[in-house]
């Protein structure tokens, strides 16, 4: 090769990966436009499912199952139904105030001939909605004293003084119903303190935001902690965790500067039949000894997304094919000719889409009945997957890449779901138990301090247990703030099981 074709060898090549370049940026500014402007929605359209069924015909040429297609039985001619909730249904619980509408006395009097009416019925006009608004008072605790009136006139006179409820905060105003307000405003309204102190300005008291910034705080230490830690030792008895983290910024920090991220750490329990158990946990950083420390002694199942800092544990990771079905969409382009072939992104989402139609008709179903039917089911569909992915060639640095990359870097993981049938094929439940913490970070933006991120930490978590274990979460705070005071837990841990959301006496008093 002369010099001549050499240079222009180099030159082919420059030009390559220069086009490489231009690719990779144009798809980067298309997924920047698709973020911003788009929908977030990660549905697939009726339209990209029909007609794309070939796409399997390797996983079903492994199996021999007479089962339908779920993709064919759940989308083909599917009907959605909107449930209508007649009034009745919504308002059979309220009290009911009737007004009642007469004749003034002095025109009850027949225009026709002058005697006097008498009454014959009444009917119901029309029903509305009253609301009353909130009103304060001060609850005052005075007590009895008691004398003996014969040993009064002795040596040793005896005095008796009535028992009265322990105060919730020394000193202050604070009540379980005032303290659970601030906490359910906050942390299930998502209402900032400074916008409750305009309220509590309106109903006639000038409560201070830091005032109540102390309540949830030194509430939280006193009486949430406890029960917190109970349902932790609680969590790690069970079989399976879902686990994920989002970040959280807190101004005053040591040895951090303001814009810095922490971290807001969440586990939950799976799907294995017993009462839900949502916790969160506050951590200055997303070091991966976090989980670990915090799920010393566990040893089962951990749903999780694909962050390396999962890898300390020692335990068996179920990889999520949500996670994995986001960058197939993510790659997709988002305008092509109509009636082309679909993209190798649309084939990677419709294989994760086969995956969950087929786990959507399996949730009826009994764990052990679940384990067998995706073995069967399923094992074929991955087979094809990842048969399909090792013979794919795709750009590096391109979105599909990337995806590519992380379905490989995952595949040790991805698989564990099919070892239980409790086990889930996503971690979307750890996704839908942090989206409440994420939806309130976007109104009160930060924390103050890391005290104050413990403090909530530990609120959400009563908050969101209260939740999935169907109670009144106000109810539920109000009661925890008027028994824990007076619970000794110290000396008794064993009492916090009556405290516990799935206990009878607590689903009597805080059921909806």
């Amino acid at each position: 090769m002369n010099n001549k074709d050499a240079y222009i060898e180099q030159l082919e090549n420059t030009i390559k990966k220069l086009q490489l370049q231009v690719d990779n940026l144009t798809e980067m500014i298309l997924i920047l436009r698709k973020e911003k402007f788009g929908s977030s929605s990660e549905k697939t359209p009726k339209d990209d499912i029909e007609g794309q069924l070939h796409l399997f015909n390797e996983a079903e040429a492994y199996s021999d199952s007479p089962d339908p297609e779920p993709i064919t039985k759940e989308v083909k001619g599917y009907t959605r139904t909107h449930t209508k909730t007649k009034r009745v249904e919504i308002i059979k619980d309220l009290p009911v105030r009737e007004i009642l509408c007469e004749i003034p006395i002095e025109d009850q009097y027949c225009i026709q001939c002058g005697n006097n009416l008498k009454p014959i019925g009444k009917e119901t006009v029309r029903e509305e909605l009253e609301y009353i608004p909130a009103k304060l008072r001060i609850v005052r605790y005075v007590r009895m004293a008691y004398e003996c009136p014969k040993c009064k006139h002795t040596d040793k006179p005896y005095i008796e003084k009535a028992p009265t409820p322990t105060s919730l905060m020394n000193h202050s105003l604070a009540s379980p119903s005032s303290v659970a307000n601030v906490m359910y405003q906050k942390y299930v309204n998502s209402m900032p303190l400074y916008r409750q102190e305009k309220d509590w300005e309106n109903l006639g008291i000038a409560l201070k935001r830091s005032t109540m910034a102390n309540w949830i705080i030194r509430c939280s230490q006193d009486y949430f902690y406890p029960v917190i830690q109970y349902l932790r030792k609680k969590l790690l008895e069970r079989d399976i965790i879902h686990c994920d983290e989002t970040p959280i910024q807190v101004l005053k920090e040591d040895g951090k500067k303001p814009q810095t991220k922490s971290y807001m750490w969440l586990y939950r329990s799976g799907n294995d039949g017993k009462a839900p158990i949502i916790l969160y946990d506050y951590r200055p950083t997303r070091n991966g000894d976090n989980p670990v420390e915090y799920l010393k002694g566990f040893r089962g199942y951990l749903h999780t997304d694909g962050y390396g800092g999962y890898n300390k544990l020692e335990v068996i990771r179920c990889g999520c094919w949500a996670h994995l079905r986001r960058k197939f969409i993510e790659a997709i382009p988002g305008k092509k000719a109509k009636n082309a072939p679909p993209t190798n992104a649309e084939i990677g989402r419709d294989y994760c889409n086969k995956l969950f139609l087929i786990e959507e008709s399996l949730k009826e179903l009994s764990p052990e009945v679940r384990y067998t039917k995706r073995l069967e089911l399923e094992r074929p569909v991955l087979d094809a997957f990842w048969c399909w992915l090792e013979n794919l060639t795709v750009l590096n640095g391109s979105a599909l890449g990337k995806a590519v990359t992380y379905a490989k870097n995952q595949k040790p993981y991805m698989e564990n779901y099919l070892l239980d049938g409790r086990c889930s094929i996503s971690n979307n439940t750890a996704e839908n138990s942090i989206r409440p913490f994420c939806i309130g970070r976007k109104n009160w933006l930060f924390s103050d301090t890391p005290k104050g991120a413990e403090a909530s930490a530990a609120v959400y978590s009563i908050v969101e247990t209260a939740k999935a274990n169907g109670l009144n979460v106000y109810t539920y705070l109000e009661y925890l703030l008027l028994y824990m005071p007076d619970t000794d837990y110290h000396n008794h841990p064993e009492d916090l099981k009556f405290l516990m959301p799935w206990s009878e006496a607590v689903q009597a008093e805080c059921g909806k």
